[in-house]
């Protein structure tokens, strides 16, 4: 998969660097991956949200971050739509937020 946006991800890193470790290792996990279906995300991810409208919600470093993406199956790209705490995720629409 083809990993689009990166940069929010990093500078979130740099903000909350307890999370570093568990970001990079999602996103050298996502560059490896060939998600071409919901399923495939599941089958690699079993605590994987999978929403509507291609999103994915990802839980980072036990729980404690939670990352929203939306997959573009067809044509391989992940585009990160929030990065924060659970308690910044609880008070955003998942389907709609747009962070980025």
């Amino acid at each position: 998969m083809h990993l689009v946006s990166l940069p929010p991800l990093l500078k979130f890193a740099s903000k909350r660097p307890d999370a570093k470790q568990s970001i990079l290792a999602w996103c050298d996990e996502v560059r490896k991956a060939r998600w071409e279906q919901p399923a495939d995300v599941k089958a690699q991810y079993a605590s994987a949200s999978i929403l509507k409208s291609r999103r994915v919600v990802f839980n980072l470093k036990g729980n404690e971050y939670r990352l929203i993406v939306a997959v573009a199956y067809k044509v391989g790209f992940v585009y990160v739509k929030f990065i924060g705490t659970h308690v910044e995720y609880d008070a955003v629409d998942a389907n709609t937020v747009e962070q980025f």
